[in-house]
């Protein structure tokens, strides 16, 4: 991805920040984090929404999916092992694999431990394509159908993404929350 489609996914990492700057319990409950394909970046905790400051993303070549994937899905088990080990109680949480291209790397092992943690109710895992992207492959690495962002929409994927995980923190970790359905920036 490069070009106008980084420069626009810049621009919804903005709006994202900025949607859940406005609320004052999603700034304490939602903790975010970014796994490039290039490199990793990552603080260690995860800081929350407060402390969260987009990195400017840029196209760096191959696109090693499975080794991503592998490194999220580590994060998250390590922040959930934070928690277990303080006796604090945390939503499931929410991985996202945004991507234009297709993996360059071995990616069947990464998707086989997201349909087990899927199964295990260990992290809700989905997959955006954006033009270009190889979607019968995004079929293959989610229980979750693949969605595709029309045209450059990321403002309003990362609006719909900031919303819904407002709704998740008002919620009692635990309970199912039922989501408003993306629309206005993807198409199945």
């Amino acid at each position: 991805m490069s070009g106008r489609p980084i420069n626009e996914l810049n621009t919804g990492l903005v709006t994202f920040r900025d949607e859940l700057l406005a609320d004052s319990l999603a700034l304490k409950r939602v903790e975010l984090g970014i796994v490039t394909f290039a490199r990793c970046m990552w603080n260690n905790p995860l800081p929350s929404a407060a402390n969260f400051f987009p990195p400017i993303l840029f196209a760096q070549g191959d696109t090693p999916m499975g080794a991503a994937i592998t490194k999220a899905l580590d994060m998250v088990e390590e922040r959930k092992r934070e928690y277990r080990a303080n006796g604090i109680s945390y939503y499931r949480p929410w991985i996202f694999l945004i991507t234009d291209g297709a993996p360059t790397d071995e990616w069947q092992a990464a998707a086989n431990k997201v349909f087990q943690g899927e199964e295990d109710k260990k992290f809700a895992f989905f997959t955006i394509g954006v033009q270009g992207a190889d979607m019968k492959t995004l079929a293959q690495i989610s229980v979750r159908q693949p969605l595709s962002l029309q045209g450059l929409q990321f403002r309003e994927l990362f609006s719909w993404l900031s919303s819904s995980l407002r709704s998740v923190s008002r919620s009692t970790p635990g309970t199912e929350v039922v989501l408003e359905a993306p629309k206005g920036w993807t198409s199945v």
